[in-house]
């Protein structure tokens, strides 16, 4: 559960080596069926052409027939693992497309500002006193302030307006946050940010997540946040 901050004034989230693995099995394949016909071939050759009155040694035999068995159950696990690998890219690509939509919190610090609203989430190790900063994409302050924070996550919300009331455009902006305790120790701060998927590219194994303009793996997402949940507001 997250920790609101209240501010004045306030007005208002390993399938490549599947894939290579599927890749690599499909060439095995070949070359396993392929040395399984030769094999096979020479076996039977050699059966049909062994003098009747010298025959292949019994334990040679027994062998052949042991390699000839190991052979085919090679064949029949490779095929078991590529419908595997297909299956699990399957069921990443349906997870994948149900985030389509969702909002998400995932590492990072910058956000888009939309309507007058960006949100970030971070993370502090102990109480203590953030001084938190926003820019735009330009690199120019839109805000700053200072916030007494407690040990977890905190949700911030912007609402977009800059100290001097101005109401700032859409965008890009970045947040940097740091803290000081209540002996000015330093206190490490990770920052994340919060907002929703707009896409989901499922040509590219794993699937890759679109969101604020950049791209993310499902595994890169913190969590997923509810819709109508509570954030905490800062201007």
């Amino acid at each position: 559960m997250t920790t609101p901050i209240t501010a004045t004034p306030v007005t208002s989230t390993a399938a490549s080596a599947s894939s290579a693995a599927a890749s690599s099995n499909g060439v095995n394949n070949t070359m396993i069926a392929s040395n399984f016909t030769t094999f096979l071939t020479l076996l039977t050759t050699q059966l049909k052409n062994q003098d009747p009155l010298s025959p292949m040694d019994t334990n040679q035999f027994t062998q052949q027939l042991v390699q000839f068995a190991q052979v085919e159950q090679q064949m029949k696990s490779n095929d078991q693992l590529t419908t595997l690998v297909s299956l699990d890219k399957s069921a990443q690509s349906t997870t994948a497309l149900a985030y389509v939509g969702a909002t998400v919190v995932v590492d990072g610090s910058t956000t888009q500002v939309a309507s007058g609203k960006g949100t970030w989430t971070f993370n502090a190790s102990k109480p203590s006193t953030a001084t938190i900063t926003i820019k735009d994409s330009t690199g120019q302050t839109a805000y700053t302030g200072s916030f007494a924070v407690n040990p977890g996550e905190q949700n911030f919300t912007w609402d977009g307006h800059g100290n001097d009331g101005k109401l700032w455009p859409d965008g890009t902006y970045t947040l940097t946050a740091t803290a000081v305790d209540a002996n000015s120790q330093s206190v490490a701060i990770s920052t994340q940010v919060q907002a929703t998927v707009d896409s989901v590219d499922l040509s590219q194994t794993p699937p890759v997540l679109s969101i604020n303009g950049q791209d993310y793996t499902m595994d890169k997402i913190k969590r997923i946040v509810r819709p109508g949940s509570n954030s905490t507001s800062g201007a």
